[in-house]
């Protein structure tokens, strides 16, 4: 499918359009991480103190990879897309001697790290999504390399596939994306709606080495959680003095599982507030926390990770039971039994290597 894209008001280039934030991170080509994540021995973009919204300008990955050619106006030129609308940054970081391994890195692209002042390890940072804005009207979802859920499946042969996938936003704020159902055939499509977020949120590893940005952690990172749109926040154990916190990953839609491999990607730029829980009110408000847990205005969002699925499932139902325990005082076995009646497990993704599960504890039925 090809579609003529090419009116560049539509596009949020370094420095232009709205900056909400109180503080401004471009996604500069020489400053970010390809393929890992920021560690303790790193040296942070900005330092802020908590409370501070920063807006961050983050750039996705498809395009730019070796295995698409590593030449972005070429890539997105194959499916319409005009010259002037291709972020220059995906420009300079490809033509850069930046090193990237194929096969070996990670593929994503990430803006930071932000020190956040105080914190400290045994706090939480709390990275709360204020705004998200599309910064290009179009995006890719990727089944690459005989991965995904049907590795043994998909993608046939030996060609990687990448689906083009347009944006029809409307006058009443909604957008929605637009995919042929044959490639032959770009007049008979699906169209779904858009709920943008960040797929990578996290902070620095302990220790002198970098994390590889796949699969997330106690770090958060990868995390893939669709819930983290705008509104909602993720709580993330911190690891190293500062925090050093980092976004990237940007989605502008996903279903939960992630099953080809990539969701729609595509790039965002993201105001984020950056706050710190203090260790001492951490086990009260949220209990033995190990991996992060989001909260959004509906629902408490813990999570569970790990390289099998069933163990993933297991630890998201023991985080459920302690954040029940410690914010409403619920005895575990009454606890697991309101879970099994009343909260939905859903998977987060099954494409990260270390696989992610998330529950949805509706607030409303605790208000008093």
């Amino acid at each position: 499918m090809t579609v003529e894209i090419s009116d560049a008001t539509q596009i949020l280039a370094t420095g232009s359009g709205p900056i909400t934030g109180d503080e401004y991170l471009p996604c500069r080509p020489d400053d970010v991480f390809w393929g890992d994540l920021p560690c303790a021995a790193d040296t942070p973009a900005m330092t802020v103190e908590p409370g501070t919204s920063v807006t961050i300008d983050t750039l996705s990955h498809e395009g730019i990879l070796a295995d698409q050619g590593r030449d972005p106006r070429a890539f997105f030129g194959g499916h319409g897309v005009a010259p002037e609308m291709v972020l220059d940054e995906a420009i300079e970081l490809c033509a850069s001697d930046r090193p990237h391994r194929f096969g070996i890195d990670g593929p994503h692209v990430t803006t930071g790290p932000i020190e956040i002042a105080g914190a400290q390890p045994g706090d939480l940072v709390a990275m709360t999504v204020i705004e998200t804005l599309r910064r290009v009207p179009y995006g890719v979802v990727s089944n690459r390399h005989h991965k995904g859920a049907l590795p043994g499946e998909f993608p046939a042969g030996e060609a990687n596939y990448s689906a083009f996938v347009s944006v029809d936003a409307i006058p009443d704020g909604s957008a929605f994306g637009v995919m042929p159902l044959d490639v032959g055939n770009p007049e008979a499509t699906a169209r779904f709606p858009l709920a943008p977020f960040l797929g990578i949120m996290g902070v620095a590893v302990a220790g002198p080495d970098r994390a590889h940005s796949v699969p997330p952690g106690p770090h958060g990172g990868n995390i893939d959680l669709t819930v983290m749109t705008e509104g909602s926040t993720l709580y993330v154990p911190v690891q190293v003095p500062g925090a050093l916190a980092y976004v990237g990953d940007p989605h502008f839609a996903q279903g939960n599982g992630e099953v080809a491999l990539t969701a729609l990607e595509a790039s965002l730029r993201a105001t984020i507030r950056f706050d710190v829980i203090p260790a001492v009110e951490v086990n009260e408000r949220f209990g033995a926390l190990v991996a992060p847990i989001a909260e959004t205005q509906d629902y408490l969002v813990p999570t569970g990770l790990d390289v099998d699925l069933d163990v993933a499932v297991q630890n998201c139902v023991r985080a459920a039971i302690s954040v029940l325990g410690a914010r409403y005082g619920m005895q575990p076995a009454q606890a697991l039994a309101y879970l099994s009646a009343a909260t939905d497990f859903d998977i987060s993704q099954v494409v990260d290597v270390v696989k992610g599960v998330h529950a949805r504890i509706r607030r409303s039925d605790f208000a008093r």
